[in-house]
C-alpha cells in the first residue's frame, strides 16, 4: 500500500511571533541581546516561509519559432525528512520521471545530503503547437497559450493499463469547479462499496477542478491522491497535481484543442546536434512503482528511426550512446551525435 499524501508538513512558530510582537510594542532602542533575538527571529521566519512554500507550479518557457528543446536538467540535495515523492512534487516532476534517472536512491528513505537529478529538460511533441498536447509515454502535458510565444508543461498521471487513455484529437467542452463524481459501472464493479454519488470534498477523486473533454467519460482533472502523478493510475483520465490543475484551469478556455500522442521515440535536431528522448515504457513505470529492476525494453524501430532522423549526418551518430539510451530509457533528451571533426584548411 502506498502512503497517503506525504506533503505539507506544517511547523508553527508561535514563540517567534510573540517575540516579534514584543519588539513592535516597545518604544526603546533594543539591547544587544534584543538585536540578536530579533536576528534569530528573522532567520527563523524566513526559514519558515521557505520550508512551507507551496510546491512549484508548472514552468513557463519562452518559445522561439521552431524551438524544440525547453528547460534544463538540475539537481537537488535531499533533507533527512524527504522522500522522492516530496522532491518530485516540489519540483513539478512526475514520480516515474524522477525515479528512472535516480534508480540508486531509495524513494522512501533517500536520507540526507543525497544529490538527486532533476530531469527538467524536454523535447516538445511534434505537430501543431496550439492548445493542449498530452504526451502519454512521457507522462507530460504541454500547453501552448494563444500567441505561440510560450509553452507550459505539467506532469500527469495516465491510464493504469496501456490503451486506457484515448489517442487522437478532441477539445475542452466544459469547465467544472467542485465537481460531483458519479463512479461509472466499470469502477463500481471493481469497488462495489463505492456509493453512486460522491459529493465535492476530500474523498472525491476528481478534486476541485475538472476540464471535460469531447470524449465522453474522459477528463483532465485534479486529484485527491497527488502521489499518483507521473504514474499509471487512472481509468483513462489525466490527473494533475492540485496546484497545476488550478493554474491550467484558470488559463484554458472551452473550445481549447486537445491532442493526445503516444510515440515514445522523440528525435530532434537542436543547434546542429541530434537529440534522442526515450521515456520508460508503460510496463517499466509499473516496475518502478513496485521498486523492481527495469526489464530492458529497446524499441524495435529505434535503429531505423535514428537512421531516418540522421539523414546525411549518419556518420556522426554515436551508436554506443543510442544503445545506452535504448537500454536505460532515461526520458531526458540525450545528444547522440559526435562532434564534427575540425575542417583542415589548405
Amino acid at each position: 500500500m502506498w502512503p497517503q499524501d506525504l506533503f505539507f508538513r506544517h511547523r508553527a512558530l508561535p514563540g517567534c511571533f510573540r517575540l516579534f510582537s514584543g519588539f513592535a510594542r516597545e518604544e526603546r532602542v533594543p539591547r544587544p541581546c534584543d538585536r540578536a533575538a530579533l536576528c534569530l527571529f528573522i532567520f527563523l521566519f524566513l526559514f519558515f516561509l521557505v520550508a512551507q512554500a507551496p510546491p512549484a507550479c508548472a514552468a513557463t518557457y519562452p518559445l522561439a519559432p521552431g524551438q524544440a528543446l525547453v528547460g534544463e536538467t538540475g539537481s537537488y540535495v535531499t533533507r533527512s525528512e524527504d522522500t522522492l515523492l516530496d522532491v518530485a512534487r516540489r519540483n513539478d516532476l512526475g514520480f516515474g520521471q524522477l525515479m528512472v534517472v535516480n534508480r540508486d536512491i531509495d524513494p522512501w528513505l533517500p536520507g540526507a545530503d543525497r544529490t538527486v537529478t532533476l530531469p527538467g529538460a524536454y523535447l516538445l511533441p511534434p505537430g501543431p503547437r496550439q492548445g493542449i498536447v498530452i504526451d502519454l509515454p512521457a507522462h507530460r502535458l504541454f500547453y501552448f497559450p494563444p500567441g505561440g510565444r510560450t509553452v507550459e508543461t505539467y506532469p500527469v498521471g495516465i491510464g493504469a493499463e496501456a490503451g486506457m487513455t484515448p489517442r487522437g484529437t478532441t477539445k475542452i467542452v466544459a469547465k467544472v469547479v467542485n465537481p460531483t463524481w458519479y463512479p461509472p459501472k466499470s469502477i463500481r464493479k471493481e469497488r462495489p462499496e463505492l456509493p453512486g454519488r460522491v459529493p465535492p470534498g476530500p474523498d472525491n477523486p476528481l478534486g476541485k477542478y475538472v476540464l471535460k473533454l469531447g470524449w465522453p467519460s474522459y477528463l483532465i482533472h485534479d486529484t485527491n491522491k497527488p502521489y499518483g502523478v507521473g504514474r499509471n493510475v487512472s481509468h483513462g483520465c489525466i490527473h494533475l497535481y492540485p496546484e497545476d490543475i488550478k493554474k491550467l484551469f484558470a488559463e484554458v478556455r472551452v473550445g481549447t484543442p486537445v491532442r493526445v500522442v503516444d510515440d515514445p521515440i522523440r528525435l530532434t535536431w537542436v543547434d546542429g546536434e541530434l537529440y534522442l528522448a526515450l521515456p520508460p515504457s508503460h510496463a517499466q513505470v509499473d516496475e518502478m512503482d513496485e521498486n523492481q529492476p527495469l526489464t530492458p525494453e529497446v524499441p524495435q524501430q529505434l535503429h531505423d528511426r535514428v537512421v531516418e532522423a540522421a539523414g546525411d549526418q549518419l556518420d556522426r551518430i554515436d551508436w554506443d550512446k543510442v544503445s545506452q539510451v535504448g537500454e536505460e530509457r532515461p526520458g531526458m533528451p540525450v545528444r547522440i551525435t559526435m562532434e564534427s571533426p575540425p575542417e583542415i584548411l589548405p
